[in-house]
């Protein structure tokens, strides 16, 4: 997916400022924000790769203006939409109007234990994988309309690759509720020089899957 979201290279938003002594929830609706996401993951069924994509359907013009909790929360009103669980009405009203679907209950002493459990997208496949450390890829030239996890300032770009990872949940598509489809995760290191044009030392590392990679 083109979005706002993925502005990595973009200019002209200006320096990155810190906030020093920075608090964890600038209000107290991020910390409500925070906790419904928290406790509406586990009975939404949805995958993190699914709530991504939510977070990175919102209008563009309203993601760039908008803080990381807001983003948070216009993904959880896409998601309880898109999985029966509220009403576009309701969420706007903030009232229900119909019964509620039946989800598993979850004690408010559970969220916490559950969303730090350890948990793994390592998956196991049969086959090798493609590329070997050494090798030299390009990344394809993508432009899905579904989410990517493929950086817009990395595709077309030659690189090296420096480790492979073994086979992970493939989040294109996860996140369109199409199956974990386990692919190869691969480090490879480009050149800033040759991604940014202009001269430079720099080396970027980007963990990359399979998919989004063809040999040179």
């Amino acid at each position: 997916m083109n979005g706002a979201h993925d502005c990595g290279g973009m200019m002209g938003f200006g320096p990155v400022v810190v906030e020093a002594n920075e608090p964890v929830f600038h209000a107290p609706w991020e910390a409500r924000a925070f906790a419904l996401m928290s406790a509406a993951g586990d009975v939404g069924g949805w995958s993190i790769d699914e709530d991504r994509a939510a977070c990175e359907a919102m209008h563009p013009g309203h993601y760039i203006q908008s803080s990381y909790y807001e983003h948070w929360l216009h993904g959880l009103e896409t998601l309880l939409a898109n999985h029966g669980l509220a009403t576009a009405e309701e969420i706007a009203s903030g009232q229900s109007s119909s019964p509620g679907k039946p989800v598993a209950p979850t004690a408010a002493s559970e969220v916490w234990p559950g969303v730090t459990a350890a948990g793994s997208y390592v998956r196991t496949v049969e086959r090798q994988p493609v590329f070997k450390p050494g090798g030299l890829v390009r990344t394809r030239q993508l432009n899905p309309a579904h989410h990517t996890r493929l950086p817009r300032y990395l595709r077309g770009q030659q690189g090296e690759v420096i480790s492979c990872h073994g086979a992970h949940v493939f989040p294109d598509s996860n996140a369109q509720r199409r199956g974990e489809d386990p692919q190869f995760l691969y480090t490879v290191r480009f050149r800033a020089a040759d991604v940014w044009g202009r001269p430079s030392r720099d080396l970027i590392h980007a963990d990359l899957w399979e998919p989004y990679l063809e040999a040179c």
